[in-house]
Order: structure tokens, then C-alpha cells, then sequence
């Protein structure tokens, strides 16, 4: 048996393309491997024999689902269930419209199906700075444009590459800006001008020059993206991110700054950044987080919980007594789908686990219903959460 870590280095080499047969071969052997961590029981009414009978009821029925079922209520806390499941290997299913024939058999009319409910792969687009538009997604690997000086490139999994001619004039193509937006069920990633490596998750975008000139590396964030920044310390690179400022000169972070999360939160793996908002700035060292609010205050400076901001890069949902609501909001992102609450206490439950972003949504839903916490019905494109 493969230890955690070595599993996950093996998975980054599948997703990159770069798995031997050999290595698939022990990426299935081990995909069925689970771990259930087990924690302290709060209520004696509730024994955990039950709850573990109840789990392993559903584990029988499917190998490939991991309970995500640490929570608590309003009213009580009665259970907690850590579970890892570090499988991510299937992507989706396929689905087929169907046709049905009218009674007089004279016509065919087609069943409208809603638009079925899969897990976000590597979509995005890219508008020039002339107003052209490219599907990433569509477009073939290869060159995609070439300017003076510039010519970018779609690579294999989900990359776009700028690079740049340095014998070239960057005088002008710096005051010309590219934009890559992901949808919601979106990924991407870009390799900038400097060499700059960018991830971005689902809803975002990221506005960019072709190249880069003067004194500062200048980028704007929308959503959530991980940066690797290629050295440069004549150069600091800077994210401008919902009104904070990120300044760096070689470092590696995380920026999230969704519309409505009603704040921006860096957090830092390696190197060193300030982060500057409403006439504020702190420095942050590795292992930590700051959060500045867009309606003003102190940027709060907290350690970091590295394995549940990095989730969503290494293909996990990852939780650790996380509320309901951010749940949703990252399952609404990755899943194109409209979160409603059909009863505001449920909103109280918070939820501990991991399991694969590929799976299906109903995998995931499935097992934060075990809880009993909450149920769920899928209407079209609409997740209904109940009591």
C-alpha cells in the first residue's frame, strides 16, 4: 500500500498526463483505500456503533463515497465523522437526450431535458485586447495569436502560454491587457509574459498585460486563483484583487476574493507578501492568512488551514467544520448549479470531510445527507436544501 503522500504526488503526475501504465495501474489498485478518523462522541443517546453501521450500510452500496459528516446544529451537536477519500481519478458521465414518438407516430418530438449536472473541467476564454474572444476550451493546442513580440499558445490540460520575445519593444504591448475568465463549472490556468504561473478556480478571471514593462509586474483578480510568481526582486509582482493590494517578488499564495464573500483572503504557502487594504498594510509569513474586509478595518492576520484553501487546486473538496452556506457557494461554483435554502436554520449546520470534485454531485449531497443534518432535492439546475 502506497502511503498519503506519495498517493497524492502520484495524482499530480496523472492529472498533469504524465502517469506511466504502471503507475495507473497502482493509482487503481488504491483508489478504494479509506481511512475513517474516528473523534470524541458528545451525545449518549447516539451510539457510534449506530452511526458507523449506518455509514458502512452506504459503502457497501458504493465504494467510491466518503461520508462528509462532522457537523453541528442550532440545537445540538450529536455526532462527528471525519472521512478522507483521496480518489479523483473519473470525470462525469455521459448523458443522451432521448426522442419519443407522438401517439400518430407522424411526428418526433423531443423531450427537453434539463442541461444534466456533471462536475467543472478546464473551461475558460480569452478576449484580447482588441475585443476578440477565444474558447479556450474549443480551440485546438497550438498557437492561438501572435503579436509583435508575443506569441500565445494553448498546451495540453488547460494551459495558456504567453511568452515573450525579449529582443521585442514591451513598450507597447504593456498597455495592451488579455483577460482569462472561467465560468462557474470552470478551471484554468495561464504561464504569464515573466513566467508567472497561474491557476484559476471556477467564476474567476484574471486581467493581465501581454507583457510586462517598468518598474512593477502588475495583475487584477477576480475570484480565486494560486499564484507561483517567477523571482524577480527589481520587479515585485502585484495583485490587485476587490480593493486589497498583494505585493510580491517571488512567492508562492493564494488570493480569494469572491464578490460575495464580502472580503479578500491571501494566504500564504511560501516566500513572503504584504498585503495592503483601506490604508492599512501587514506582512505575512508562511503558514498564514490575512483577510481584509471590503468595508473597512483591520486586515485580521490568523494561521492558515493550508489543506482546505488548497483543495480546490489539488481536485478536493476538503472541509473542516465549515458552514453549509460556504459549502454551497464552492459546490454552486464547481457544479453550474443555483443554491436555495428551503428553511433558514438549516443554514447553522456545519460539515467536516473530503472527497474528489470529480464526482458526482449527488455523490457529494448523498453523504452530507447521512448526517441527517439536512436532505436535498435537485430541481433542473436548482439544489433545494431542507431540514
Amino acid at each position: 500500500m502506497i502511503t498519503k503522500d506519495e498517493f497524492l504526488a502520484l495524482y499530480e503526475k496523472y492529472m498533469s498526463g504524465q502517469c506511466t501504465d504502471a503507475e495507473k495501474r497502482l493509482l487503481e489498485t488504491y483508489r478504494d483505500e479509506m481511512l475513517l478518523a474516528d473523534e470524541g462522541w458528545e451525545d449518549e443517546g447516539v451510539s457510534e456503533a449506530d452511526v458507523r453501521a449506518r455509514i458502512w450500510q452506504r459503502l457497501n452500496e458504493s465504494r467510491q463515497i466518503v461520508p462528509i459528516s462532522r457537523y453541528k446544529t442550532y440545537r445540538s451537536r450529536w455526532m462527528q465523522v471525519a472521512a478522507i477519500l483521496l480518489v479523483a481519478l473519473l470525470i462525469g458521465a455521459l448523458f443522451i437526450p432521448t426522442k419519443k414518438k407522438s401517439d400518430n407516430n407522424d411526428q418526433l418530438t423531443k423531450t427537453v431535458q434539463p442541461k444534466p449536472i456533471v462536475p467543472g473541467g478546464d473551461k475558460a476564454y480569452l478576449t484580447l485586447a482588441n475585443g476578440t474572444s477565444i474558447v479556450l476550451d474549443d480551440a485546438k493546442n497550438g498557437a492561438l495569436t501572435s503579436q509583435s513580440g508575443v506569441k500565445v499558445s494553448k498546451a495540453g490540460n488547460g494551459v495558456v502560454v504567453y511568452e515573450f520575445n525579449k529582443s521585442a519593444e514591451a513598450g507597447n504591448l504593456a498597455s495592451q491587457f488579455n483577460t482569462i475568465t472561467t465560468p462557474r463549472g470552470g478551471q484554468y490556468q495561464v504561464v504569464l509574459a515573466d513566467g508567472t504561473h497561474v491557476w484559476l478556480n471556477a467564476a474567476s478571471s484574471i486581467r493581465f498585460p501581454q507583457a510586462f514593462n517598468g518598474p512593477q509586474r502588475l495583475v487584477e483578480v477576480s475570484g480565486e486563483a494560486y499564484f507561483e510568481v517567477a523571482k524577480d526582486k527589481s520587479h515585485p509582482f502585484i495583485v490587485q484583487a476587490n480593493g486589497t493590494k498583494v505585493q510580491v517578488y517571488g512567492t508562492h499564495f493564494n488570493v480569494n476574493a469572491y464578490p460575495d464573500n464580502n472580503n479578500v483572503t491571501t494566504t500564504l504557502l511560501e516566500g513572503s507578501v504584504q498585503m495592503s487594504s483601506n490604508g492599512q498594510a501587514t506582512m505575512l509569513i508562511p503558514g498564514e492568512q490575512g483577510v481584509s474586509m471590503t468595508s473597512g478595518g483591520a486586515i485580521r492576520v490568523s494561521k492558515a488551514d493550508l489543506q482546505q484553501t488548497m483543495a480546490w487546486k489539488n481536485g478536493y473538496f476538503i472541509f473542516h467544520d465549515l458552514s453549509i452556506v460556504e459549502v454551497m457557494k464552492q459546490v454552486s461554483r464547481w457544479y453550474d448549479v443555483d443554491i436555495e435554502y428551503q428553511d433558514e436554520a438549516v443554514k447553522s449546520n456545519e460539515f467536516g470531510g473530503a472527497i474528489s470534485r470529480y464526482k458526482s454531485i449527488t455523490e457529494l449531497l448523498d453523504n452530507m445527507q447521512l448526517t441527517r443534518s439536512i436532505h436535498y432535492k435537485i430541481d433542473g439546475r436548482r439544489v433545494i436544501i431542507m431540514k
